[in-house]
């Protein structure tokens, strides 16, 4: 993704929370004054997200041979020097310094490689935007950082230990946003079910969210980034039982289905852990839809093994699947356990995504008839509550459209506008298809 302001342009690659801090970054760099330069913000996930950054940076300085180009990210902090060695790169800042605005004044900064010890940083700063160019959502930092060390996860050593915003700068950022028109809002992070561990008085992520929605009666929807399967608190529950303005729609970070596997992985979560916290989420919100991230080819996986990966989907009813082959992280210790083949694990990945692909389709052929509050993203498309795609007759970007879905194609909905007069609530049960 790339985001350009004149001659200055943000490329970013991986998670939501980046493009959340290249929203930040972006900024900061316009308040310091940079021009003429492009920043990559990269990602450490697989080595496969290393390599596309460092192909991407090749290219971009064949097309802007003059303009200055710096180097942040996960990639960036963990393996700095690689970066500084590349004859196209002209600085290079870690996760913590690419937040602050002084660190892209060059002139009083000079020095080519700025990056710290992540594993130091204490406090996640409570980051303001002015705003987005897509107007539709915005992404809101409410975490950083994980305290988890599961073995094919190098991400901590780019995002350092779990910390988190204070509820207050939350409730400020999320007001500040509704003022400009943001009707939804997505709060990100790296681990956001462990938010609160590190804050006065500890409270939990349903204790912010209910705190936030209170606060902004005006924010029209909520949604939440990837969750962990074991640390959804008592308050998320009682908020998705009680509050439509809280989208009904989880992604889960279960990766596999198999407990040898989850526990070769260093997951908290057993399988039957993950059933449980279905049920319980649907017990409080049966009209909600899950989605989920699943590694295929793990070390060790057996075919029984990934069978059983295949079944938790059925069993848990998934709708959206986010399917990973296995891709060895060096310095990560399932990088050292016996690999499957490579061959395997993309013809189990591919297994995995077709099931997924029958998921979805079942999901969207049973919304057909269905009205839905749809979220337009840009004209002619957008999303409805379950965060299905709608193509919808509407160039009203950001604003938030009633329709009656009337078909299915190319997975996604399509949507008929309904008169505004017949809108129920944002995110209401009989309208949140």
């Amino acid at each position: 993704m790339s985001a350009r302001d004149d001659t200055l342009e943000v490329v970013t690659f991986g998670c939501r929370l980046n493009s959340y801090e290249s929203a930040v970054i972006q900024e900061n760099a316009r308040a310091a004054g940079l021009s003429d330069a492009v920043i990559v913000n990269t990602c450490a996930v697989t080595a496969e997200a290393e390599r596309q950054a460092r192909q991407a940076i090749r290219r971009l300085r064949r097309q802007r041979p003059g303009a200055k180009i710096i180097v942040t990210g996960c990639a960036a902090q963990i393996d700095p020097a690689r970066f500084s060695a590349m004859p196209e790169v002209n600085h290079v800042l870690g996760n913590e310094e690419k937040m602050v605005a002084e660190s892209f004044n060059f002139a009083a900064h000079p020095e080519p490689v700025r990056v710290n010890d992540i594993m130091e940083v204490t406090e996640t700063a409570p980051h303001m935007i002015d705003g987005f160019h897509d107007r539709s959502r915005a992404f809101v930092q409410v975490q950083q950082g994980c305290d988890h060390r599961c073995t094919f996860c190098i991400i901590p050593f780019g995002r350092g230990n779990s910390r988190s915003v204070p509820m207050g700068a939350v409730v400020d950022q999320v007001r500040r946003l509704c003022a400009q028109g943001i009707n939804e809002v997505v709060l990100t992070g790296v681990d956001i079910t462990s938010y609160g561990g590190d804050l006065p008085g500890k409270p939990s992520l349903g204790q912010m969210m209910r705190r936030l929605l209170a606060l902004v009666p005006e924010l029209p929807r909520l949604r939440l980034s990837s969750l962990d399967a074991v640390e959804i608190d008592p308050d998320l529950y009682r908020l998705l039982a009680e509050e439509p303005r809280l989208m009904p729609h989880l992604h889960l970070s279960l990766q596999a289905g198999d407990d040898l596997i989850l526990k070769r992985m260093k997951r908290r979560h057993l399988r039957a852990d993950a059933l449980r916290l279905v049920a319980a989420v649907r017990a409080a919100r049966p009209d909600v839809v899950f989605g989920a991230d699943l590694i295929a080819g793990f070390p060790t996986e057996t075919e029984a093994m990934f069978q059983n990966s295949l079944d938790l989907v059925r069993e848990t009813d998934l709708t959206y699947l986010h399917v990973f082959p296995y891709s060895e992280r060096p310095g990560t210790p399932a990088a050292r356990m016996p690999a499957v083949p490579p061959a395997l694990r993309k013809e189990r990945a591919a297994r995995l995504r077709d099931l997924g692909q029958r998921q979805l389709h079942r999901f969207l052929t049973a919304q057909v008839g269905q009205q839905a509050q749809v979220l337009v993203e840009k004209p002619g498309l957008g999303r409805s509550a379950h965060f299905a795609p709608v193509r919808l007759d509407s160039d009203a970007v950001g604003s938030i459209q009633p329709a009656i879905i009337t078909g299915v194609a190319d997975d996604s909905l399509i949507g008929a506008p309904l008169p505004e007069h017949g809108k129920a609530p944002s995110g209401s049960r009989e309208n949140a298809a």
